[in-house]
């Protein structure tokens, strides 16, 4: 039973560190890549819809998205909703497709990014700890009727030894997202 807890928390702290890397995917780091857009929400007909749902977006270049919506109606919904984002991008409207032109990072602009990274890293440590608190509630339940305290405390020691493996595996992370943004 205790095993399934420790196995059970290792599963979400993998999940936890999956979603950081997700979202650092979505920081842009001076080259262009579809995973830019994946935050961005399109009011779609009354309902908030993920843009990737309504177009088709590509990379010509390193330096340029492309995004051919499927419903050319769409496409000023597309282009206010890139404005609102927090990208900084303009949207280049030909007609039938938006172009973005991903402009060179500044300095300035890679500070806030590599702040931003940090802001993501700390949630995601945030989570693996709310994993570990959660996973200990459990194995002190079972330390109730079930386990020793002894076994208890060797348990709750091991899934201290799997949050401490995870948030390194986020300080790692980080660091290749933070090098990835200062390269110039």
């Amino acid at each position: 039973m205790p095993q399934a807890v420790k196995q059970h928390a290792e599963e979400r702290m993998e999940k936890a560190i999956q979603a950081l890397r997700r979202d650092l995917a979505t920081l842009r780091a001076g080259r262009a890549t579809p995973a830019l857009l994946d935050r961005i929400q399109v009011e779609y007909y009354g309902a908030m819809t993920p843009l990737n749902q309504l177009a088709n977006i590509s990379t010509p270049d390193s330096r340029t998205l492309m995004i051919q919506p499927w419903d050319k109606s769409s496409m000023s919904d597309i282009e206010r909703a890139i404005m609102k984002s927090d990208l900084g991008l303009t949207p280049a409207n030909d007609g039938s497709m938006i172009r973005l032109s991903i402009p060179a990072l500044t300095e300035e602009r890679r500070a806030e990014l590599v702040k931003l990274t940090k802001k993501f890293g700390e949630e995601g440590k945030v989570a693996i700890r709310n994993i570990r608190r959660d996973a200990n509630d459990d194995i002190k339940k079972l330390e109730k009727s079930d386990i020793s305290e002894d076994e208890s405390r060797r348990h709750q020691d091991d899934i201290q030894k799997s949050t401490d493996k995870f948030i390194a595996e986020v300080d790692k992370v980080l660091a290749v997202k933070e090098k990835e943004i200062m390269e110039v």
